[in-house]
């Protein structure tokens, strides 16, 4: 399972554990979950690819609920209805 970081409000690192990417209307999302643990209980968030700087790509938490809404039932379709997201 790849790794992300990203950096919060207060600047401190945030590490999401990424469960399965897709695009939809030519967006890259990525679904993640906060632990490594496939079995554990995590809660699960949509990230959208804004920009990539050379290997490195920016994301940023999916905020408008109608894309929200869209890619959560793709990704929905993908991992199954186990999967926990949030907005």
């Amino acid at each position: 399972m790849d790794k992300i970081i990203l950096q919060g409000d207060n600047g401190e690192d945030i590490e999401f554990f990424v469960l399965e990417e897709t695009q939809l209307s030519g967006n890259k999302y990525i679904l993640v979950c906060d632990s490594e643990d496939e079995n554990e209980d995590a809660e699960a968030a949509i990230l959208k690819e804004v920009s990539v700087d050379g290997d490195d790509a920016i994301y940023e938490f999916v905020e408008d609920d109608v894309e929200f809404e869209a890619v959560a039932k793709l990704f929905g379709e993908l991992v199954g209805d186990d999967a926990d997201i949030e907005m």
